[in-house]
Order: C-alpha cells, then structure tokens, then sequence
C-alpha cells in the first residue's frame, strides 16, 4: 500500500499471513500515519 503526497511516497507492507507480530502490527500502524483506532476491532 503506497500514500503519495508532493514530495515524498510512503510505502506500507501488508503482510500475507493470518497472524502477525504484534510489532510488525505497530510498524504498518505507525508507518501508516493513521490512528491506532482504525486497526482496532470492535
């Protein structure tokens, strides 16, 4: 996954598992500069 903006691009891996590393997870959260929120399930 790819957020482009002016001057930079920012990629985002996402992983083909069913289950990944809790730090990964917080590594694709923080990488994707969106709130923690988004990737929590309700």
């Amino acid at each position: 996954m790819q957020k482009r903006s002016e001057d930079t691009t920012i990629t985002v891996p996402i992983p083909d598992y069913a289950e990944i590393r809790i730090g990964t997870l917080q590594s694709i959260i923080r990488q994707s500069g969106l709130p923690r929120s988004l990737f929590e399930i309700p």
